[in-house]
C-alpha cells in the first residue's frame, strides 16, 4: 500500500511540475504551444511519463486552464473576500487583479486574456472551458457589485452588468498595453484612476472608495 501511495505522490508532484510550466508557456505562446515532447525536454522527464499523466493534448490544455484558474482564485478572488462586502471589497478585487497582471503571476500577463484571444472563435472542449472561466469571472465581479449595492454603498439604480463590463474592460486594457509595451506603471496607474473614478460615480458616498 505504501509503495502505491508513493507512486501516487510522485505522480502528483510531477503533474504539478508540468502544470506550473504549462501555464507559463500558455500565457505567452498560447495553449497550442503545449506539447508532450517540449515539456519532457524542458523538465527532463520522459515523454511517456508526461503523456501518461494527461493522455492527450486536449486534456493537457484543459488541465492547464484548470490550474490557471486555481492560481487566479488563490491570488485574486480569495484575498478579496477578506474585505467586508461593499465598495471596499469591489475595489480590492480590481486592485488585486491589476497586481496579478502587473506582478506577472504568469509571464505573459493575464493567462485568460491570452487564451481567450486564441480560442474565442473556435469550438470544442477547450473553447468551452475558456468560455466558462470568463463567465465565472464576470459573474463574480457582478456579484461583488450586487453585494455592494445590497450593503447600501452603491446607488440603488446601479446596473451591475454594465459596471462589471466597464471595470473588466479597464483591467484588461491595462494588461494588454502593459504586455505590448513592456511597461508596468502607466497603464496600471491609468486603470486604477479609471476604476476609482467609476466607483466614485456609482458610490452613495465617494469617500467609500479607497484612495479617494
Amino acid at each position: 500500500m505504501s509503495r502505491t501511495d508513493g507512486r501516487i505522490e510522485r505522480g502528483n508532484r510531477t503533474r504539478q511540475l508540468v502544470l506550473r510550466r504549462t501555464v507559463d508557456i500558455a500565457s505567452v505562446e498560447g495553449l497550442e504551444a503545449l506539447s508532450v515532447g517540449r515539456l519532457a525536454l524542458e523538465l527532463d522527464l520522459s515523454k511517456s511519463g508526461v503523456f501518461a499523466l494527461f493522455g492527450s493534448k486536449q486534456e493537457l490544455q484543459l488541465a492547464t486552464v484548470r490550474e490557471a484558474g486555481r492560481i487566479f482564485t488563490e491570488r485574486v478572488v480569495l484575498p478579496a473576500l477578506a474585505t467586508l462586502p461593499g465598495v471596499g471589497r469591489l475595489w480590492q478585487l480590481c486592485d488585486l487583479w491589476l497586481e496579478y497582471s502587473r506582478g506577472r503571476v504568469f509571464p505573459g500577463g493575464c493567462f485568460f486574456y491570452e487564451v481567450i484571444a486564441e480560442f474565442d472563435a473556435r469550438s470544442g472542449a477547450v473553447h468551452d472551458a475558456v468560455l466558462q472561466s470568463q463567465r465565472d469571472w464576470t459573474a463574480h465581479v457582478e456579484g461583488t457589485i450586487e453585494e455592494a449595492r445590497a450593503a447600501g454603498e452603491l446607488l440603488p439604480d446601479t446596473d451591475a452588468g454594465q459596471l462589471a463590463f466597464e471595470l473588466v474592460a479597464l483591467m484588461e486594457t491595462a494588461n494588454m498595453i502593459s504586455v505590448l509595451h513592456n511597461e508596468e506603471e502607466i497603464s496600471y496607474g491609468r486603470a486604477r484612476a479609471g476604476i476609482r473614478a467609476r466607483l466614485r460615480a456609482a458610490a452613495v458616498d465617494p469617500a467609500l472608495v479607497p484612495g479617494s
